[in-house]
């Protein structure tokens, strides 16, 4: 499930969308294209992308209709799948993007909100001073909301949970029994931008931010929402103070992150993971079931499960031992 929150103004021809965005060397058969998608989930009708080769076996299973992609990846996509070619390929997939969902660049605060005081969730919430809800906001049985919170539109929370103080969320789903600790900002849009002289390209973020059952964000913790798909906390799984996750990365279940580590965009965890503070973790990479990573860790290759690795950039634990002896040794 991507975004509900951000409006889709589709339909549109596909030949109409590229001479918007000036890819007009090409000409398709009249289509109607409902949305774009990124890979996993793109369906028939749908447009995506395809830009690197760690994605080749996603490409080879996309459902979607048309793929943005380059001349030397087109032959990934199955036949079902027509190429798009381009020399920038997420330049124009952000534009797409932005046709489809044109609310979905900026991030200005909320006007819709009011004094919770004035809504119907007085009675229903136990609540400090200064909080303030938007439109589109549901919220379960027996939760707690602290001093000079925000809930911005479009969100919802479960039953039996903790919003602390000094927290704003928007564009998020929280299960039930989350705790959400005091000044962490939820759910707004990623750093995603082309770089240009004159005036830097956002990057549209239309995903959501998903936080499952029984977890926990520790205090002053960022999470951004995805830009094609969605940014999700797995059940169980416990952040420390000072996380910072970027759009589109999934963590797994049961996995503990110690404080102040940084994840880079499109990053995926399996379970059971643990992380030391002030590690980082690089994008678009895949970290195995049971993996250990060791504090101050510079992760920037994909990690296999059950390993354990330290260092920078990261290695196998017993590697990065050996290696580093003599350093040991004077720590001791």
């Amino acid at each position: 499930m991507v975004n509900p929150f951000f409006k889709n103004t589709g339909p549109y021809e596909i030949n109409q969308l590229l001479q918007l965005v000036g890819l007009v060397n090409q000409n398709f058969p009249q289509e109607k294209i409902e949305d774009i998608k990124d890979l996993k989930s793109s369906q028939n009708k749908n447009i995506t992308f395809f830009h690197s080769n760690k994605y080749i076996q996603l490409a080879k299973i996309t459902k979607a209709s048309y793929c943005i992609t380059t001349e030397k990846l087109k032959s990934f996509l199955p036949n079902s799948c027509k190429a798009i070619i381009s020399d920038k390929v997420l330049l124009h997939t952000s534009q797409i993007t932005k046709i489809f969902y044109p609310d979905s660049v900026t991030d200005d605060f909320d006007i819709s909100v009011k004094d919770i005081k004035n809504t119907s969730f007085k009675d229903k919430v136990k609540y400090g001073n200064n909080v303030m809800i938007g439109n589109n906001v549901k919220v379960g049985s027996n939760c707690l909301i602290g001093h000079n919170s925000i809930i911005e539109k479009n969100v919802s929370i479960g039953d039996n949970c903790s919003i602390g103080s000094n927290v704003i969320i928007r564009n998020s789903l929280i299960k039930n029994n989350v705790n959400i600790l005091d000044g962490c900002v939820i759910g707004k849009k990623g750093f995603g931008f082309f770089p240009n002289k004159n005036n830097n390209i956002r990057y549209p973020q239309v995903g959501i931010v998903i936080i499952e059952d029984n977890a926990e964000i520790g205090c002053g913790s960022t999470i951004d929402r995805g830009s094609l798909s969605n940014t999700i906390i797995g059940k169980n799984t416990y952040l420390d103070n000072q996380i910072h996750i970027a759009h589109n990365v999934k963590i797994g279940e049961n996995c503990i992150i110690a404080g102040q580590v940084g994840f880079a965009g499109s990053s995926t965890l399996g379970n059971n993971v643990m992380i030391g503070g002030q590690a980082g973790i690089s994008g678009h990479l895949k970290i195995g079931n049971n993996v250990q990573i060791g504090g101050g860790s510079g992760v920037i290759k994909d990690v296999p499960d059950n390993s354990k690795v330290m260092g920078y950039p990261a290695k196998d634990l017993r590697n990065f031992i050996r290696e580093n002896k003599w350093l040991i040794k004077q720590l001791l």
